[in-house]
């Protein structure tokens, strides 16, 4: 019988790989100027500025279909990077992507409470809407602490707080009241039922979706760790509220029946609110108050 970390890791093999093919799609990731702007934002908001050097070696953790490690590299902030993941799904739709924009990008299919690289082998660790999928956090943190060089960065964005968390599940609740209406007036028909559930693992995100954290508690566990400068921010809220909406809305939908002229609406609100979430709310909220937190710390010179 499996153990409950066990099953997890499981879980997240197989909604990964079921969701890579259409994963850029269904999260509107971006590897132009629009993705490049985002990325930079995120990474400068969790180290507090854009460095003024690169990193020459860097890990990534969780890459996905390489949203952060393929913008960053674009941006010059990374030279070369290891992208791993626990879905080699994922790790195919990364590598086409760098095929497609010029990039070299080594990958590695692993877990990331086992490393299989040497003590003090990076510069950088980092990741994006990740650590909430680990069922071992405390023994993934001292992984990532053993592989970073002494006095190494770590970086990561996109991992829900426990308040952003409850308050996403109300627009969830009122888009799937309205979405009938919406489908009516797009005129989109509905997915089948047995889309919903399985086409793109929607079934499975009860089970991969692991934690939702407190700043407090992020700032303990990375001390725990034995991480330092330890820096956490938050970012997004009027922007996540409308996104869930939009994502709900278009996931009742068929896909191929929702109209061009919506996902254009759709994108330019997203960016338009997350620009004012940066400019008004984020110098002015406490981190806990947003859906999303930004994070980074260092390991110790000696």
């Amino acid at each position: 019988m499996q153990s409950a970390p066990e099953r997890i890791k499981e879980a997240n093999l197989r909604y990964h790989d079921v969701a890579a093919t259409g994963y850029d799609t269904k999260w509107g990731i971006d590897f132009g100027l629009t993705g490049k702007a985002q990325v930079r934002a995120k990474v400068a908001k969790a180290l507090g500025r854009w460095p003024d050097d690169g990193f020459g070696e860097a890990l990534e953790i969780g890459s996905g279909t390489g949203y952060f490690s393929l913008n960053l590299m674009q941006l010059g902030l990374l030279g070369r990077v290891v992208a791993t993941d626990i879905s080699p799904g994922m790790l195919d739709e990364l590598a086409a992507s760098a095929e497609r924009l010029g990039l070299h990008v080594e990958t590695e299919v692993t877990d990331a409470e086992r490393l299989p690289f040497a003590d003090a082998s990076f510069d950088l660790v980092f990741g994006h809407a990740v650590l909430h999928h680990l069922p071992g956090l405390p023994i993934a943190l001292a992984e990532f602490r053993r592989v970073l060089r002494p006095g190494g960065t770590l970086v990561f964005c996109g991992e829900p707080s426990r308040y952003g968390d409850t308050i996403a599940g109300l627009p969830k609740r009122g888009a799937q009241l309205v979405a009938p209406l919406w489908r009516l007036l797009l005129q989109a028909p509905a997915r089948r039922a047995e889309e919903v559930e399985h086409e793109d693992g929607h079934h499975l995100e009860r089970e991969v979706d692991v934690h939702a954290f407190a700043p407090g508690t992020l700032d303990r566990l990375l001390r725990q760790a034995g991480f330092e400068d330890v820096r956490i921010r938050g970012e997004e809220l009027l922007a996540n509220l409308f996104g869930w909406t939009v994502r709900t809305l278009e996931g009742s939908a068929d896909a191929e029946q929702v109209p061009d002229r919506w996902r254009r609406f759709a994108f330019r609100g997203y960016l338009t609110l997350q620009r004012l979430d940066a400019a008004l709310l984020e110098p002015r909220l406490p981190a806990s108050a947003f859906y999303n937190l930004v994070l980074s710390a260092r390991k110790p010179d000696s």
